[in-house]
């Protein structure tokens, strides 16, 4: 009698559980979109205005000035002091941070309306948003167990990093090719093991009834996503991207 009524009531809880992820993986992708359009909207904005874009911008040798590098750095800062602050924020704050973090993306990125045309731009934006929505798709559907991508995606993570580092000196244009047809596969890759990853993240803690790990992990989630995305886009623009 026990096993039978034990039933009903595991899949009473499977059809919360269920309910539940949808709203959270809603929550994920909304919290992220919005990121996406104050990103798209701050780069727009100082982008197409040579006077904003001047501020940052040495006019004696046209490299950048001590603001320019500040900006330039400004999102990295943030999103370590955003990882180590979240514990600790509430939810409303958390929400707040990754806003203000998006604008700094959109700083750091309004360069690439001096780089490259506007039609090239906006193309290799909706080619990136269909690669991560069919992407992220094929994470949170697959029963296949992506866990063990995990490390080797970022050891490659590390290997493009040090490469990007060593182009500076090197100056490489094979090279630099090179790092961004290996940096789109990565950020592909990573945007699928992430919505697997958020996904059981999330199942894992409802079992739990962890609530406050729950509304947090939304915005978390929205941010991992968030960085695949601004990164497979910047890595497809370098050689699907018109130059001026």
């Amino acid at each position: 009698m026990a096993q039978f009524q034990a039933r009903p009531y595991d899949a009473t809880a499977g059809l919360a559980i269920d309910a539940g992820l949808r709203a959270h993986m809603n929550s994920v992708y909304t919290t992220m979109s919005v990121g996406m359009l104050v990103t798209a909207g701050v780069s727009w904005a100082v982008g197409t205005s040579p006077a904003l874009l001047m501020t940052f911008i040495n006019p004696a040798n046209g490299h950048l000035n001590i603001l320019g590098w500040i900006i330039t750095f400004l999102p990295l800062v943030m999103v370590m002091a955003f990882s180590a602050a979240l514990p600790r924020l509430s939810v409303g704050a958390a929400q707040l941070f990754f806003y203000v973090y998006a604008a700094a993306m959109g700083l750091s990125l309004s360069f690439i309306f001096a780089i490259y045309t506007g039609a090239s731009i906006f193309t290799t934006f909706l080619a990136t948003a269909a690669a991560f929505a069919g992407l992220s798709l094929y994470g949170y559907t697959t029963k296949k167990n992506l866990s063990g991508m995990g490390s080797f995606l970022m050891m490659g993570l590390v290997g493009i990093m040090v490469a990007m580092i060593a182009n500076i000196f090197l100056a490489s244009s094979a090279l630099q090719f090179a790092i961004s047809v290996i940096g789109v596969l990565i950020f592909a890759g990573l945007t699928v093991y992430d919505t697997q990853a958020i996904k059981g993240e999330y199942v894992a803690n409802a079992r739990a009834g962890n609530e406050e790990w729950m509304a947090k992990s939304a915005i978390m989630g929205a941010l991992r996503l968030y960085l695949d995305f601004i990164n497979m886009f910047t890595f497809l623009l370098q050689f699907m991207g018109d130059r001026r």
